[in-house]
């Protein structure tokens, strides 16, 4: 059984920088395409981006792109999320997820349903 955990959140002040890690076990994590999702309070979940088994194709939410970068090191069975240039409304549960069928694109990168493995979620909390 895949599993996916999540961990690299935590409390930072405007303007900084995390990098988050989603480490994959059970199966190659190079079969996989990987997102990351985000959810907040009392708001519904936002897909942040995801990238293809090769690392080759990326997909960014426009609320994110230029500030945020996605990358797998498949070898270490790691994906990453770095996130740069945090504001208070990037605060939420960044979740990782993956999926054996699903190639990444824009309508997936959006749609949750439709990936199947998904990690425990790690808390990003932007606040001075």
């Amino acid at each position: 059984q895949l599993q996916l955990v999540e961990s690299g959140g935590g409390l930072v002040q405007p303007g900084g920088s995390l990098r988050l890690s989603c480490v994959v076990s059970g199966f190659p994590l190079a079969y996989y395409e990987i997102a990351w999702f985000r959810q907040a309070p009392g708001q519904e979940r936002e897909g942040v981006s995801c990238i293809s088994r090769g690392g080759g194709t990326t997909n960014y939410a426009d609320s994110v792109e230029g500030r945020f970068t996605i990358s797998r090191d498949n070898a270490e069975n790691t994906a990453y999320l770095e996130v740069n240039s945090l504001k208070p409304e990037d605060t939420a549960v960044y979740y990782c997820a993956a999926d054996l069928q699903l190639v990444c694109d824009s309508a997936a990168r959006r749609t949750g349903e439709v990936w199947k493995h998904w990690g425990q979620g790690t808390q990003v909390t932007v606040s001075s």
